[in-house]
Parts: C-alpha cells; structure tokens; sequence
C-alpha cells in the first residue's frame, strides 16, 4: 500500500535561472497524463521554467524519444520529466512495461548529462491514479517537476 504524497517535498525548492525542461509524455492514459503534466507544468511555471512536451504513444517509447532528444537537440534541456501511467490489466504486459520503462529511465539517468525524472504511475487501478493525480496520495506531476528543480541545482552545483 502507497504512503500519502510527499508533502516535505515543496520545502527548499530551489530558485533557478534560464532552466529548460523537457516533458516527454504517452498518449495512453491520456485522462490521467495530461493532469500529471498540468502539475507538472504548473510548478515549472511558478518557478520561472520553461518547458515543452513531447508526446510518445506509450510507456515503452519514452526512454527512446529522451534519448534521441538529448542526442540530437541543438541545446539538451536542463532534465527531462517522463509522464505516463501503466495500469495492470490480466495479462503479464503491465509488468514488461514497467520494468523496461523503469530500466530505461534509470539507464539514461547513468548514462546522460541532464536528470531524468521518473513521473510515470504504475498502478493496479484508474482509482489509484487518480489517487496520485491530486488525491489523497499527492499530485505526482507537482512532484516529478519538484524533483526536477532539485536535481537541476544539484547537477547545476557539481559542474
């Protein structure tokens, strides 16, 4: 069973100057992604950051499409968001998605410059997403882009 939301989370968000985000976002789960990128974008905004979405078809592609877009973009973003949510359904599916996208992401976290968040739900139910979309277990969009600020000072401090 999930914990409520991180609410020390939005404590000591740091303040940045001319940051970059890349949202990359699945078309799946569309009713639910596009609120996590809402809170995401919301967030980024209060703190002055601009952004822009990518949007891939599911889960799976998206540490293709932040690979390539750091490979060949002329100025690579300060980090990456991935949004997305893998609901089980009553096949073995749900668990290849989540790990290959979990791997992904944490490859490219090892192997790239700039920080890749992880902001995609892998819940058993709609129910548990929407949870996680401003229910009582916080808003994962606020947070994935919370995160980003963090990371992007600390990696800011270690160069």
């Amino acid at each position: 069973m999930a914990t409520p939301g991180n609410t020390t989370l939005n404590k000591g968000i740091p303040s940045i100057k001319d940051a970059f985000v890349v949202i990359v976002k699945t078309e799946w789960n569309a009713s639910i992604v596009n609120k996590l990128e809402a809170g995401a974008k919301k967030m980024l905004k209060a703190q002055g950051i601009d952004c822009k979405t990518l949007t891939v078809p599911g889960a799976f592609e998206i540490p293709f499409a932040v690979k390539n877009h750091y490979a060949y973009a002329a100025t690579p973003p300060d980090a990456y968001i991935t949004l997305g949510a893998v609901i089980r359904g009553d096949t073995p599916h749900f668990d290849y998605v989540c790990k290959a996208v979990t791997d992904g992401v944490l490859e490219l976290n090892l192997m790239l410059d700039a920080p890749v968040i992880f902001g995609i739900l892998t819940v058993d139910n709609e129910e548990q997403a929407r949870e996680r979309i401003g229910g009582k277990h916080g808003h994962k969009g606020e947070e994935a882009a919370v995160t980003a600020l963090k990371m992007i000072a600390l990696n800011r401090k270690l160069k």
